[in-house]
């Protein structure tokens, strides 16, 4: 620990040095704006990076001893251990961040998450070591949870305080972009390595590479957000406590309605976020011939159409206020929710539309699910009271989506997959009505 934080001290040094270049230095929102992608990129591949291997990786490497269809939902109960180890890690390094600074708390977030991350590249099949094969796999994801919940840095409210009022919609938008970049690099990689590789070099050695790339992206995103964080600018937020990390226990005893509701507002989207990435691809595989590198590059492809709608979300937001739009979405994702499985279910072109549709609807609502929280808060609890609420949000919307759904839609059929996202849609339009402090605070 004593070495990281050393390590930590000679990175922000050198990030001060880049920043003030011999003259003064003047951090605008668009270079916050460029940090924010990049470290958003990095963490939502390591995310789908796990995500995809869950589907076409874990359920032969780790569970050869039972069915395909068993393996992958054995696999999905994997998935949920990051979510519920966020919030412990928003607590451990919101201490850490009071005690030794973001620098350091970033640091140790971003190293720790990157190697967890390729730690996975290394691990063992259960031939090879039994059930510690599965054991290490959850380990590691217990650690990739606690490293998201430290690498909480604030830069999307930094975002929202430094922009006028009427444009706030706009650069909501901006974090969320890092989801459809990382989600397209992390596809296109598993496809590439799947197309061009025989199953079973494939399931041997080829699928760790993409967890191997991991380390790199951390390393940058790293020194983009320290760039960030070091400055002037960002120091003097801090210090008027609009970003200060608070004790997260008093926080929550304090903030709790506020911690609930804003982890409520989201639900739609990061449920759909979800039921349009990871399911489909798992349906794919177990109930389709189709070969998995074609609905990765298909993935990967629609993808754009994510990128499009989080933008014009952001212009939809400044004009006609978020609440309105998320209800909108909300609204838009629950009756899609009834649509998406026949449309999945519909061979070449149902998969392509049920995809375009799917990113569409995700955009619009994932794209302003970051505006939702940190107004809400006093200022001295913005800080750690969005982190909690990001935290809660993921775990509650998008932590069981993929056994959910695909274990409805193997006892009930594919059209009872769509009762998880309408949970969700519910969810949101419920915490919309509730709330009217929310929702004046919102428009």
């Amino acid at each position: 620990m004593a070495e990281a934080f050393v390590h930590s001290r000679e990175l922000e040094a050198d990030a001060r040095a880049v920043n003030h270049g011999g003259g003064e230095v003047n951090v605008q929102s668009e270079e916050i704006a460029i940090g924010v992608i990049i470290g958003r990129t990095s963490e939502f591949f390591d995310f789908f990076v796990y995500a995809i291997a869950s589907v076409i990786v874990f359920p032969q490497l780790m569970f050869p001893y039972v069915d395909r269809l068993t393996g992958t939902l054995y696999s999905f109960a994997l998935f949920p251990l990051a979510f519920f180890a966020r919030p412990l890690g928003t607590l451990l390094f919101m201490w850490i961040d009071r005690r030794h600074g973001r620098g350091t708390k970033l640091t140790i977030a971003l190293f720790l998450l990157g190697t967890a991350t390729v730690a996975m590249g290394f691990l063992p099949g259960y031939a090879q070591v039994g059930a510690w094969s599965v054991i290490l796999l959850a380990v590691l994801r217990i650690l990739q949870g606690i490293a998201l919940g430290g690498a909480w840095d604030g830069l999307a409210s930094l975002l929202a305080l430094n922009v006028p009022q009427d444009r706030r919609g706009w650069y909501a938008m901006i974090p969320q972009l890092g989801a459809p970049l990382g989600l397209m690099v992390a596809s296109a990689l598993f496809a590439f390595f799947t197309a061009y590789m025989s199953a079973e070099d494939f399931i041997s050695w080829g699928w760790r590479y993409p967890f191997f790339v991991a380390f790199a992206l951390n390393v940058v995103a790293l020194f983009a957000r320290l760039r960030i964080v070091v400055t002037p600018e960002y120091t003097k937020l801090f210090e008027n406590r609009e970003l200060k990390a608070s004790p997260v226990l008093p926080t929550v005893g304090r903030e709790w309605k506020t911690i609930v509701i804003g982890a409520l507002v989201p639900l739609a989207s990061f449920a759909l976020f979800h039921m349009v990435t990871v399911f489909p691809l798992s349906w794919i595989l177990l109930k389709t011939e189709q070969p998995i590198e074609r609905f990765l590059w298909i993935e990967t492809a629609c993808a754009l159409f994510f990128i499009f709608a989080i933008i014009i979300s952001g212009v939809l937001a400044d004009h006609v206020g978020r609440r309105t739009l998320l209800g909108i979405g909300a609204i838009a994702i629950a009756l899609f929710s009834g649509l998406a499985p026949l449309l999945l279910n519909g061979g070449d072109a149902g998969e392509i539309a049920f995809m375009i549709t799917g990113f569409i609807l995700l955009g619009l609502s994932f794209g302003q699910s970051s505006g939702t929280v940190a107004s809400n808060f006093a200022k001295d609890s913005r800080y750690t009271g969005a982190a909690l609420t990001s935290d809660l949000a993921w775990l509650f919307g998008a932590g069981f989506a993929p056994f959910v759904a695909l274990a409805l839609a193997d006892k009930l059929g594919l059209l009872a997959s769509g009762l998880y996202l309408l949970s969700g849609a519910v969810g949101t339009l419920a915490a919309l009505a509730l709330n009217k402090e929310l929702a004046r605070r919102l428009d």
